[in-house]
């Protein structure tokens, strides 16, 4: 069983800060990416940033330049760090990992998603 924790969100003013925290635990051999995506209200989920074991990163061309996605491999954690933030950032920011389990199975998790609203 592989389990996430996220942490971090919470209520911020437009072109403030605030950085988001995944922790993964559970029956992880070894962790193939990890990644934040959003949902806003009335919109479909959509990719924020992902980091992959190699530390090679992917963001959505809006996020460019204002997010940065980094991971701390000992402690299996990924981070959101977003700066400039706008109103158009308020949304639920999901954590999800790809695995593979002790065992030896491919695995993808998703977090329970962790709250960001921006106030103008």
């Amino acid at each position: 069983q592989v389990r996430l924790v996220e942490s971090g969100g919470g209520l911020v003013q437009a072109g403030g800060s605030l950085r988001l925290s995944c922790t993964a635990s559970g029956s992880i051999l070894a962790i193939r990416a990890m990644g934040w995506y959003r949902q806003a209200p009335g919109k479909e989920r959509e990719l924020v940033a992902t980091i992959s074991s190699d530390s090679s990163t992917n963001y959505a061309d809006s996020m460019k330049g204002r997010f940065a996605i980094s991971r701390d491999k000992r402690k299996n954690t990924v981070f959101l760090q977003m700066n400039k933030i706008e109103p158009e950032d308020t949304a639920v920011y999901y954590c999800k990992v790809v695995v593979t389990t002790t065992g030896l199975r491919y695995q993808e998790r998703w977090g329970q998603g962790t709250m960001v609203t921006v106030s103008s």
